[in-house]
């Protein structure tokens, strides 16, 4: 200011949409920029590769697990996820939808899933956030994010999520490399049986996706974050918010944490608001006049 006196000159007024708009932008452009030099997408596996896959998979009714194994031994580098790829396509059972949702329904106050959703931050970084929730309240139980998740991350979030005997007896979680057979070890040592979706089949995990969907609509697409303190802060107020004050429609509209019905104290009584998550939202309650 002191040595450009015309500085007011140069600000500009934009509404609170365009600056969350234009670090998408920029976002969007920085990694395609880190990019440029990269053949987008996954590496082409060989046509060979693909043969062999489908050869082992029809000689031996072998899954994706099995055939990686054998592809290792001899001598492939190729995920296991690609090889679920290539595998031939089976019709699923006509009632296996049914059996999941029965699945769900009778277990639900024994379930707790998790997952995993990425965040970008003002220097577009990428965090990584992991939450767990209870099926039978939806009670989000613990959450945690880091920039470099690893196993040995994940194992120390179960230990903070389940402590003493708060384990659940079911735990459904995805396909993801991360969990891998440390993590897998690990819940059945706690006497948590993982029970695994099928490959891309994010509705059998809906409970956790419908979250991190409420969580983008109602809070991340709002904001621009800082860096790993802020998103931890932001975060947490959602959750209070989420666990305390939002209705929700398979609750009967009530709050997971239980919200009783409030009646005016007195006749002439008011309804005022409190804002949450910074004005994001609001919860009304009944207050007597002054």
């Amino acid at each position: 200011r002191r040595l450009w006196p015309k500085w007011r000159r140069a600000l500009v007024l934009v509404q609170p949409e365009t600056v969350v708009r234009w670090h998408r932008l920029g976002f969007r452009a920085f990694w395609r920029w880190r990019s440029r030099l990269r053949r987008p997408g996954r590496p082409k596996v060989d046509p060979e590769v693909r043969a062999l896959i489908r050869r082992m998979a029809r000689e031996n009714s072998w899954g994706a697990p099995r055939i990686h194994g054998e592809l290792k031994l001899l001598g492939f580098d190729i995920a296991e996820r690609t090889i679920s790829r290539y595998l031939p396509r089976h019709p699923s059972p006509p009632d296996a939808i049914e059996r999941w949702k029965a699945f769900l329904k009778l277990h639900q106050k024994e379930l707790v899933a998790m997952d995993f959703f990425t965040v970008p931050t003002l220097s577009f970084e990428v965090l990584y956030v992991l939450v767990f929730i209870q099926h039978h309240r939806r009670r989000v139980i613990h959450f945690a994010m880091t920039a470099l998740p690893t196993p040995e991350w994940i194992l120390q979030q179960l230990r903070e999520a389940f402590p003493y005997d708060a384990a659940p007896r079911f735990l459904i979680l995805d396909r993801d490399g991360l969990f891998d057979p440390s993590v897998l070890n690990f819940l059945r040592a706690l006497a948590i049986t993982p029970v695994r979706t099928a490959p891309r089949s994010p509705w059998q995990n809906g409970v956790v996706e419908r979250w991190i969907g409420s969580v983008r609509r109602e809070l991340l697409d709002h904001v621009v974050v800082f860096h790993e303190r802020h998103l931890h802060r932001l975060l947490a107020e959602y959750v209070a918010y989420y666990l305390e004050d939002r209705p929700h429609l398979a609750l009967e509209k009530n709050a997971p944490a239980g919200r009783p019905v409030e009646r005016p104290p007195q006749a002439d009584s008011r309804i005022v608001a409190f804002p949450r998550v910074g004005g994001l939202h609001h919860r009304y309650a009944w207050r007597a006049a002054a």
